[in-house]
């Protein structure tokens, strides 16, 4: 059995706050029906998203191919039976199965990657050729070429000729659909009276590590031929087809000239052996006129070109056919008009809050046409004048709430989209969807009941209530709040908002008694969604650059986001949810984003993040952004210039320094020897105004000369000063 990996990429919704994330899994090719791929309902869960227990988990939209995978009502994805990708996909380079779901899974793709598990092998045992002896240098024969089911680099890559030798040689050309063939080259003039007869072995290799091959045997009959060959105009040719073209249809005439007479100028064309069975089924070249026509329905869908390789042979002895390509490139006509998905649990009803802020995504809008070019490219627009707009993306288009909605104004509105291709004519499609306002706060909502007594009897004692006038905001109380005037309820007028209006006070009055303040508090819901405000985003998209050589931790951005909402309702966290999250991390609590290794010189020049910023309310509302992340080789020199130039001039400061303490110290060292010279036969004693203390000081502190005090007196009998003494020891050591 060959393993082969099966990548899986899930779009996964969140219902209340519509975000989205993805989720990747792999499998191995070949596995037993019943095969868990992955457990979609745990990993949402991991995520950080709650699943609705009182709503089925996952609803399958629609699957390209339902008989290979599946999801069950647990949220288990399973093969239904064994994957071939040979099988499956044969040439293509890129083998994809697109499921998508309903619920809090949004879309999925799986790639299911090729494995060298296929050699080559050619169509016979052997292959025989007559060549003439006329033939020259530089003859060129297509042989017959090997098949590999394996895609792209592990299809047919190389051939050799073995033994090697000097008469012919092997010229590799490669094909539209990736694969390779081999021509043989005549290399030197073949002398039939010689050596009529050569016996090769030609091997196809694959780009496997180690490679798979396969071989045939290659017999050569070197024979005597009619002098002229045929010949085609051109060696290549390029023509176009409408699709839907009318069977019959000439696609091209071919003519190739012999001026031989007879059998040996008569030419017969044919589709070389290697040419699809595809490509037969819609073409046909008639043998003896060379014309190419249309044989089949020919979709553009189904193939956007086809390459055909004809071959003209003339009827005579030894007869040398020529060879040309024919490449037929399929125009596409607009014959397919642009189809709808709403991506909902009910594709037909979408039900949003009343304080949905602007922005708010209440569906996602996925348009496809399989068209080509301008006939493929889908235009679409929201219908009539809606609180709500239109916001298209690359692959998908998301419907925003674009203005305030009331339910009490209006509790619904018919959505209709409309696609329309650039076709010309244009085709166009046109999908309708109701939209449910939901309330917030209901209005009339009971708050609270005020309760007075009076013991007076009958209509002494009987008590009604009335509000105090009072201003909210600038707008009456009334607008508010009210009372029941008999039994002190008081209800909500509408529907409160805490960002605008945290608490408010109103009085509940019984005439000529007493009066009671009343204090509404409101409290915070989670209603706003984060706001990315760093770095800077264009159209969801920031950029920064990062030298090549940034070490480990190096610092790339801060994400910052804000949030209206207040405790943990606004109480953000960051993440990295797609991208090179190998290559980098990020802080949850501060939003630093961080290196995780070095790069090297093979490193590749842009890295994406996308990143997510995410509050604590329940349930939690997200904003998301893409991080591109570029490495500048240009960073690299001028860090290094700039770290040389720091340490030199820090080097150069320090020398200064000392060379300036060094001169210091033997200035005063020479000065203090000068004055011991000029008092050498005096001593000094300290007078009771301690006038050598004050000499002393002004040597030391910069003084220009020792001055001895007037109050001094001379006494040989002293000792040598201990400045004397000093100013020695320094003048010795600068010595």
């Amino acid at each position: 059995m060959a393993a082969l990996p099966v990548l899986l990429l899930l779009l996964l919704a969140v219902p209340r706050s519509r975000a989205l994330i993805n989720l990747k899994y792999s499998v191995e090719e070949e596995q037993r029906a019943g095969t868990q791929i992955a457990n979609v309902a745990k990993d949402a869960k991991d995520a950080g998203f709650v699943l609705d227990p009182r709503q089925p988990a996952f609803r399958v939209v629609s699957n390209s191919a339902p008989h290979l995978v599946d999801i069950n009502a647990s949220g288990l994805l399973l093969t239904k039976q064994k994957i071939d990708r040979d099988l499956l996909c044969r040439q293509l380079a890129k083998c994809v199965i697109s499921l998508e779901l309903h619920g809090d899974l949004r879309d999925q793709d799986r790639e299911i990657k090729d494995l060298n598990d296929n050699a080559p092998s050619f169509p016979t045992d052997q292959i025989d050729l007559e060549i003439s002896e006329t033939a020259s240098p530089g003859t060129r024969i297509p042989l017959e070429s090997a098949y590999d089911p394996d895609s792209g680099s592990f299809g047919v890559q190389s051939y050799e000729i073995t033994p090697n030798n000097d008469l012919f040689g092997l010229e590799i050309k490669p094909r539209g659909d990736g694969s390779r063939f081999a021509e043989l080259v005549v290399e030197k003039p073949l002398d039939r009276e010689t050596q009529s007869h050569y016996k090769y072995i030609i091997t196809a290799l694959d780009g496997g590590d180690p490679a798979n091959f396969g071989t045939v045997e290659l017999n050569i009959k070197v024979i005597d031929s009619n002098d002229n060959n045929p010949v085609f105009e051109e060696a290549a040719y390029t023509v176009s087809v409408p699709e839907n073209a009318p069977l019959g249809a000439t696609v091209i005439d071919l003519n190739a000239t012999d001026p031989d007479e007879g059998t040996n100028g008569e030419i017969v064309y044919s589709f070389h052996s290697y040419v699809s069975d595809k490509s037969r089924e819609l073409f046909r070249i008639d043998p003896r006129s060379g014309a190419i026509t249309v044989s089949g329905a020919i979709d553009y869908e189904e193939g956007h070109g086809y390459e055909l390789d004809v071959q003209a042979k003339d009827l005579g002895p030894n007869s040398i056919p020529a060879h040309c390509k024919v490449t037929v490139a399929v125009l596409d006509d607009n014959d397919n008009a642009p189809v709808i998905n709403l991506l909902s649990v009910n594709s037909e009803l979408v039900e949003v809050s009343e304080s949905a802020p602007p922005g708010y995504v209440i569906a996602l809008v996925r348009v496809s046409d399989r068209d080509a070019g301008a006939n493929g490219r889908v235009q679409c627009r929201l219908l009539g004048s809606v609180p709500f707009r239109l916001q298209e993306y690359e692959s998908f288009s998301t419907i925003l709430v674009d203005g305030r909605l009331d339910r009490e104004q209006r509790d619904h509105y018919n959505l209709t989209i409309q696609a329309k291709d650039g076709g010309s004519p244009p085709l166009q499609t046109a999908k309708s969807f109701t939209v449910i306002v939901s309330e917030n706060n209901t209005p009339g909502a009971y708050l609270l009941s005020v309760s007075a007594r009076d013991p007076d009897l009958g209509l002494n004692g009987s008590v009604s209530y009335q509000l105090l006038p009072s201003q909210v905001r600038d707008m009456p109380v009334f607008t508010y709040v009210s009372i029941n005037p008999s039994t002190g309820d008081i209800y909500a007028l509408r529907s409160f908002n805490h960002e605008q209006t945290k608490a408010f006070e109103t009085a509940a009055a019984r005439p000529l008694q007493s009066n009671v303040t009343v204090r509404v508090i409101v409290v915070d819901v989670n209603d706003n969604t984060p706001v990315m405000t760093a770095p800077p985003l264009v159209n969801g998209t920031a950029e920064v650059s990062i030298p090549r050589n940034a070490a480990m931790g190096y610092l790339v951005t801060v994400l910052r986001a804000d949030d209206y909402d207040e405790g943990e309702n606004g109480r953000l966290s960051y993440e990295i949810t797609e991208g090179d999250r190998g290559f980098f991390e990020i802080d949850q609590i501060n939003g630093e984003i961080r290196t995780t290794r070095t790069f090297g010189e093979n490193s590749k020049t842009t890295y994406e993040l996308i990143v997510a910023a995410q509050d604590h309310g329940k349930p939690p509302l997200s904003a998301s952004a893409l991080i591109l992340i570029y490495l500048a080789p240009g960073l690299d020199a001028q860090e290094s210039i700039g770290s040389v130039n720091l340490s030199l001039i820090f080097i150069i400061a320090l020398g200064s320094i000392a060379a300036i303490l060094f001169v210091t110290m033997i200035f005063v060292a020479v000065k203090c020897k000068r004055d011991n010279k000029e008092i050498r036969t005096y001593n000094c004693r300290k007078t009771p105004n301690d006038g050598g203390t004050r000499a002393t000081a002004g040597i030391l502190s910069g003084g220009s000369a020792y001055s001895r005090p007037a109050e001094a007196q001379l006494t040989p009998e002293l000792p040598i000063s201990s400045l004397e003494i000093m100013g020695s020891r320094l003048l010795h050591e600068s010595n």
